[in-house]
């Protein structure tokens, strides 16, 4: 009898030692869990000190949210608020400017009327600046680029009215008409406008008054005519030096050039 309960007793035994790896394995992954929690905190304290640092180097603010901006709202200007002011300011300066150059105008004009040389000079106000034309028969003899000695003296009182405080940039350009030029002297028209553009300016600039710096001069031959050439008056138009008084934005010194 008692050997017949003894195996009955051991047959309900309940096998316990699937426990021991099931224990080691809650273990494990407690473990893990406060590893991956102890690894998010310190990247949080991380990310909290490297705000901290960067809000007390850009903003002097205590948080990121919460920092007030360092420009003023009302002071602050947007790109196209200052691209506007800047084109107010150009035009502005653009209107004083012409104003400045119409004032120039009417002191050249008043020469013209005073000597009465409305034939030979004129003034014109264009967006390139103040143009003053010199009629060939004024300064030059036929195929000559030397100033006639009897018109010395108009050459160089236009130098006197080229006196502008503070100065301007200056060109001098010489014109011909389509007759072509062949002679020992010059095989071209280009040639002989340049050199008449020259030596008038030689003249202008001899004035102690003025900058030679200021000033250029160019050639355009035939290429830029003022009134036909197919009659005498139009080519007699057409053979001509023409001083543009520059807008202060323009010019950038002595040159010349052959264009």
């Amino acid at each position: 009898m008692s050997r017949r309960r003894k195996k009955h007793d051991h047959d309900e035994h309940i096998d316990e030692s699937w426990l021991i790896p099931y224990a080691d394995l809650l273990t494990l992954l407690l473990a893990l869990f406060i590893v991956l929690y102890s690894m998010s905190s310190i990247d949080a304290k991380r990310f909290q000190a490297l705000s901290e640092v960067f809000n007390e180097v850009f903003t002097k603010g205590t948080g990121i949210l919460e920092y007030p901006n360092p420009i003023n709202q009302d002071d602050a200007v947007t790109f196209e608020e200052k691209e506007d002011q800047e084109e107010t300011e150009e035009e502005y300066d653009l209107e004083s400017d012409m104003l400045e150059l119409k004032g120039i105008q009417e002191k050249i004009d008043a020469y013209i009327a005073e000597k009465e040389l409305d034939e030979m000079l004129e003034t014109t106000l264009t967006d390139e600046g103040l143009l003053l034309l010199i009629r060939d028969n004024v300064l030059f003899r036929s195929g000559s680029d030397r100033v006639r000695n009897e018109d010395l003296v108009i050459a160089r009182e236009i130098s006197n009215l080229l006196e502008i405080n503070p100065p301007r940039n200056i060109i001098i350009s010489g014109h011909t008409d389509n007759v072509p030029i062949n002679n020992s002297q010059f095989a071209s028209n280009w040639e002989l406008s340049v050199m008449r553009a020259v030596n008038f300016m030689k003249i202008v600039i001899e004035n102690d008054n003025l900058d030679p710096r200021w000033f250029s001069a160019k050639g355009f031959g035939e290429y830029y005519p003022v009134a036909t050439n197919s009659t005498e008056q139009g080519r007699a138009q057409n053979r001509r030096v023409e001083i543009l008084i520059l807008p202060r934005n323009k010019g950038d010194g002595t040159v010349v050039s052959i264009d």
